[in-house]
């Protein structure tokens, strides 16, 4: 692609691209206001070769915006803890918020190519990335986000000219890296790599632009030209977008919440018994598994007063505090709600060894927000495949995923609802909301038969858990998993 794409550049008189480059940062300026007016998105991701000037250009184009409606990130090859997140983690994590900048100073592409020419990541794990960040792309894009990706070119004679430029001085000479250095002695043996990698992730919703950075003015001027233009498309095109089926992941045959029987019985003593022998056996696997950095995410979803919380306590009571965390999901905070979705979920994931908790999840966006109007019904149908795409992301990553819906029927809904209402140190369990979300029932009832359906996946299945007895119910949980780690532990990591 470095070889073949035609690299735009201007031709112009030096006084000319100046007066040019300060019409555009204009622009760009008073664009600000158009993208908070919309709530418009923006990441800006700037790659290219070592000294072909990054730094430099994110410092002309942000040189006249507001400094309250952007943010710059250093996104260079990660280490440490890190590491031990899904591939996409610190990408989601440093998305703009709804009508504000974010510049990326590199990114994926150099991630990909020092872990593929280091021999950290192989052929399949590098196709498997490169597919996860069109993935990426496209979500952003389908969410409302404007994603611009700009490669800086530059010859190998003039990347030598400059670091011999750099180095040769003693101020300078820190920003000549180890890397840059190699970069440059192995010059062709990137350039195949950076090929590679960017012919993959040019896609028609999300292209790169290739610039000509030998002349930092003119590479400015294009940059601005790009970034002014697409922005003033996206504003003009501020609509609902089509609804995007996928059929990429293979679905399990689930049965609807009316077929499943919830005459289960169990005593307290049975259940005692059980429960002690299961906490036991679940204590041991958090040890293999933290020793594994395997990480497991377990999501709860059911009805209003079906037991999730007495559910959660009884599996936790068997972890080590320090391996776990409960995530209570409410409603979207400002900040949350002004990102992808998604993003409040991805800042929750765990560390590789250790397990999170979600109490209420992504699954929000097909439920509450489907059914309370909160999001669009083209946004709603979107996320099925948006949350089987996540789901996926996360067990390439070597997660276990486990989704449990705790089911109960309408009768036993009520005969709880009117003892926590009878029961003074229960009231605060039963709300207004509540009542009002069981007048719903059927609506929801459809809504979850749907996700479920659509959203159970091989990689990633659905447990319904019958909690009519709250025991029985218990007890399901972690048997359900026990029986997922150990398969995991099984196929090693």
């Amino acid at each position: 692609m470095l070889k073949n794409y035609q690299i735009r550049r201007y031709q112009m008189p030096k006084e000319e691209v100046k007066s040019f480059v300060k019409e555009k940062r204009q622009e760009l300026k008073s664009q600000q206001q158009c993208m908070k007016a919309v709530s418009l998105p923006v990441l800006v991701q700037i790659e290219g070769w070592g000294a072909a000037g990054k730094g430099t250009l994110i410092g002309n184009l942000i040189k006249e915006l507001d400094p309250r409606f952007f943010t710059v990130i250093n996104m260079d090859t990660p280490g440490g803890q890190k590491q031990r997140r899904p591939f996409l983690w610190r990408y989601m994590e440093q998305i703009p918020e709804a009508g504000k900048f974010v510049f990326w100073d590199s990114g994926w592409v150099d991630e990909l190519a020092e872990g593929f020419l280091n021999g950290e990541i192989d052929e399949e794990a590098l196709e498997r990335q490169m597919r996860q960040i069109r993935t990426f792309d496209r979500q952003l894009k389908d969410n409302g986000y404007l994603v611009v990706k700009l490669f800086l070119q530059i010859p190998r004679s003039e990347q030598k000219r400059r670091q011999s430029r750099l180095s040769a001085k003693k101020d300078t000479k820190w920003r000549v890296s180890a890397k840059d250095r190699m970069q440059l002695k192995k010059r062709e043996e990137y350039e195949q790599i950076y090929d590679r990698i960017l012919e993959a992730t040019n896609t028609g919703y999300v292209p790169w632009h290739i610039v000509d950075a030998v002349d930092k003015q003119q590479a400015l001027l294009l940059a601005l030209h790009i970034l002014t233009n697409q922005i003033n498309q996206a504003v003009e095109n501020v609509k609902i977008l089509p609804e995007i089926l996928h059929r990429d992941y293979p679905l399990l045959c689930m049965p609807l919440l009316s077929q499943v029987p919830l005459d289960q019985e169990m005593t307290k003593e049975e259940y005692k018994i059980r429960l002690k022998a299961m906490q036991k056996k679940l204590r041991k696997l958090h040890n293999r598994i933290y020793r594994m950095r395997i990480p497991v995410i377990i999501a709860y979803e059911g009805w209003d007063a079906a037991g999730k919380g007495g559910n959660i306590r009884r599996l936790s009571g068997a972890l080590d505090p320090r391996g776990f965390e409960v995530h209570p999901i409410a409603s979207p905070e400002p900040h949350e709600k002004a990102r992808h979705y998604l993003w409040r979920f991805y800042h929750r994931l765990p560390k590789d060894g250790h397990i999170a908790i979600f109490d209420r999840s992504w699954y929000g966006r097909v439920m509450v927000e489907r059914l309370e109007g909160f999001c669009s019904e083209n946004d709603w149908k979107r996320a099925y495949n948006e949350i089987n795409e996540f789901e996926k992301e996360l067990s390439d990553w070597g997660a276990v995923v486990i989704k449990f819906w705790v089911h109960i029927d309408k009768e036993t809904q009520l005969a709880r609802f009117t003892e926590r209402e009878n029961t003074p140190e229960k009231q605060w369990k039963i709300t207004e909301e509540d009542w009002r979300n069981r007048e719903k029932w059927d609506a929801y009832e459809q809504a979850v038969d749907e996700m479920i359906a659509r959203t159970s996946t091989e990689n990633a299945p659905w447990f319904i858990i019958q909690s009519n007895n709250k025991y029985y119910a218990r007890i399901q949980a972690i048997e359900l998993v026990i029986r997922e780690i150990e398969k995991r532990i099984e196929r090693g990591r």
